[in-house]
């Protein structure tokens, strides 16, 4: 295949501007995909993309078009996948930015446009959507201008929808898009930018061919994990598998090795070939400039409802963490709960898909602890910990510092929302830094605690700016707060697994509100139970589930008074006693109270 012929590219823009649509119709257009298997979203091949309409995995796939080869790949809109995106772009020179025509720029839609701009990527802008009543396609067109400095000329208005315009982009990317640079007589460099396990055929690499060639057979190594391995197949995604005697430089496709584990070929790593007959010019092969490492930040505890079912669920998350890089885990040990996972995410709804796809793909029923952030804890000895849950913090006598990750963000709402997302970020213990304009629409940027964001902040968002704010946010640095871990008893006993970590201004508040609403999930018993939040051996909060009450008098008729209040003394005793040797049974809920909205 002739190098000058290849064109790869892939397509960013916030969520739900029309990615996948815009994907779908492209994949008709070149005739890739007969009418007749043409279904919406066909590149979203897992249940939950399909059922939420959104894009999770990066899916690439090749094309045919005039004489030249396009390689796109799909990418998500979600901030939680943002690596996605930036691993997207490293395999590419040019990406098609997509854009609303009713909604404009969001803040994801900037987010993705600086992560091209660092790649040095040929940015093509296409505006969406333009057959919607709600379409203002003059306005949107000055905010693209505006932000990426072209001409009303560049700016391509489609509809994904019913086609309209789409052979305009088809011919964009082969005009404006350079073919890929690389050395075909240089040693072979090939750049993962993703990998899976596949049950019937080991790992799987989507890869892109830097320099040289991997050839069906080859013996290839990785560059970053020394792992080394047979390139059993290799050819291209047309979205099914078609394989290939050999993939050449500057394609993207896939190989089929005879690997293990995906921990073997991590994403951003190099693969090369083994020297063969003594070959040196593979020995010094210079690596590719990879990604940097994900570092989840959000934390959450698994549990099985029944105990026997913790392999089950160990099992399970080792097979997920193989096709999902960003998920790291280690085994954790409650009182309360017995065995179970602690698991590192980057977003809350990265946790919901992973917690919907233990549930429905292995079958397991989830108990799922509040989640929570990672603190730097330094002690007074020097010595520093980094703690991924309240309940493993040390004693606070010897403690020095706590430090917990702030984050950068950016909300980007209608101007006459303005005052109300300040407030919602001041609640949050933000600091608001800047806000500038973009047309009639304002861009604050802030930093605040992740701490404060992680559970209902985006829904409050929402709520404020009438569902028209959208938000983006990067982890920023560490910093040293007032942090303390408050504590919840239940009937006198400590539940580790609902202490939680929080600055010492806000620990009185949350306290009561985590208090009342237990006492609305946990049942009542036939005693007095009592729940109560503490920092330390000081309580703070307190609410009583009362006891259930038996009329223990129906039998009696007549008589004196004395043979009523003998029996009620009688039943208070054994309400003392059974108070005292009674277990309270916790449910599900409780541990998620802090998810609850009000």
């Amino acid at each position: 295949m002739n190098q000058t012929t290849i064109r790869n590219f892939c397509i960013i823009a916030h969520i739900d501007h029309g990615k996948s649509t815009l994907a779908d119709r492209m994949l008709e257009l070149t005739g890739t995909v007969q009418k007749r298997d043409m279904k919406s979203q066909l590149l979203d091949s897992m249940d939950l993309e399909r059922e939420k309409g959104i894009t999770i995995k990066l899916a690439p796939v090749r094309m045919h078009y005039k004489g030249y080869d396009l390689n796109l790949i799909d990418t998500p809109g979600h901030v939680d996948f943002s690596y996605e995106v930036s691993r997207s772009l490293a395999a590419c020179e040019g990406a098609v930015l997509v854009v609303d025509a009713s909604q404009g720029i969001q803040a994801q839609t900037l987010a993705n446009v600086y992560l091209a701009l660092a790649a040095d990527l040929t940015i093509i802008p296409v505006l969406n959507k333009i057959d919607l009543p709600a379409a203002d396609v003059p306005r949107v067109s000055a905010e693209i201008i505006n932000l990426l400095g072209c001409t009303e000329d560049d700016i391509l208005k489609i509809s994904a929808k019913t086609g309209e315009g789409v052979t305009g982009v088809l011919d964009a990317v082969v005009e404006r898009i350079v073919a890929p640079q690389g050395e075909a007589q240089q040693p072979t460099r090939a750049l993962i930018f993703d990998s899976y396990y596949d049950d019937y055929r080991g790992v799987i690499l989507y890869v892109r061919v830097v320099d040289g060639e991997i050839k069906k057979g080859s013996h290839i190594k990785m560059l970053a994990t020394s792992a080394k391995g047979i390139a059993l197949e290799v050819g291209a995604l047309t979205p099914g598998m078609i394989p290939f005697d050999s993939l050449k430089t500057g394609e993207i496709g896939y190989i089929v090795t005879n690997l293990k584990t995906t921990r073997d070929a991590k994403v951003g790593d190099t693969v090369s070939l083994v020297g063969v007959h003594g070959s040196t010019a593979y020995d010094n092969v210079e690596q590719l400039p990879g990604y940097k490492e994900v570092r989840p930040f959000v934390y959450a505890g698994f549990f099985p409802l029944s105990n026997e079912d913790y392999n089950e669920l160990k099992e399970a998350v080792e097979k997920l963490s193989l096709s999902d890089s960003a998920l790291q885990f280690e085994p954790e040990n409650s009182p309360v709960l017995g065995f179970g996972v602690r698991i590192g995410f980057l977003g809350l709804l990265h946790m919901d898909i992973v917690r919907e796809r233990l549930e429905r793909e292995y079958n397991i029923d989830l108990v799922v602890t509040n989640p929570s952030t990672d603190y730097q804890v330094r002690l007074s000895n020097g010595e520093e910990l980094d703690i991924k849950s309240a309940s493993d913090l040390p004693d606070p006598s010897k403690i020095a510092e706590i430090k917990e990750p702030w984050i950068k963000g950016e909300i980007i709402v209608p101007q006459e929302y303005i005052g109300g997302v300040i407030q919602l970020i001041v609640s949050k213990r933000g600091l608001q830094n800047n806000l500038s304009y973009i047309d009639e629409r304002a861009l604050i940027s802030f930093e605040a605690p992740l701490a404060n964001l992680l559970t209902d902040f985006y829904d409050q968002l929402k709520s404020v700016t009438s569902g028209y704010g959208s938000f983006n946010y990067e982890l920023d640095t560490y910093r040293v707060e007032d942090l303390v871990k408050v504590d919840f008893y239940v009937a006198g006993n400590i539940v580790d697994a609902l202490s939680i970590m929080m600055h010492r201004s806000e620990s009185m508040r949350i306290g009561r509100e985590v208090v009342d609403k237990l006492k609305d999930v946990i049942p009542r018993q036939n005693f007095q139970v009592a729940l109560q939040a503490a920092i330390g051996g000081k309580f703070i909060a307190r609410a009583d589930l009362s006891a259930y009450r038996k009329d223990v008098t129906t039998g009696l008729y007549g008589g004196d008074v004395s043979r009523k209040k003998k029996v009620l003394a009688k039943q208070a005793k054994g309400k003392k006693r059974m108070k005292r040797f009674g277990k309270v049974e916790i449910p599900s809920e409780a541990f998620t109270v802090m998810l609850k909205r009000d």
